[in-house]
């Protein structure tokens, strides 16, 4: 089993930032791919962004300039900068971790930005 756990949400004012981070625990051998997905109330989840183990990087469209994503390989965490926020940036942000073949999910922090 492995075990995500997040930290980071918070409410911040429009063009804020906030940086999310997420530390997996447990059985872990390899972390191929680990991410960030969002879902917001009434919406289906989506795939913010995701670093693969070998540091490649994908992004959703609309956070591509405004998020960066990075990774510790050794310590198997992997946070997520977010800049420029704007009020559809709200939502509940989920880590998510391959491991071998299996994905894991966090909890999930609430990210609310609003003025």
């Amino acid at each position: 089993q492995v075990q995500l756990v997040e930290s980071g949400g918070d409410l911040v004012q429009p063009g804020g930032s906030l940086r999310l981070s997420c530390a997996a625990s447990g059985s872990i051998f390899a972390i191929y791919v680990m991410g960030w997905y969002r879902q917001a109330p009434g919406k289906q989840r989506e795939l913010v962004a995701n670093i693969i183990s070998d540091g490649r990087t994908n992004y959703l469209d609309s956070v591509k300039g405004r998020f960066t994503i990075s990774r510790d390989n050794a310590k198997n965490t992997v946070s997520l900068q977010m800049n420029s926020l704007k009020p559809e940036d709200t939502a509940v942000y989920f880590c998510h971790a391959v491991v071998g073949s299996v994905g894991y999910w966090g909890q999930g922090t609430q990210v609310t930005v609003s003025s």
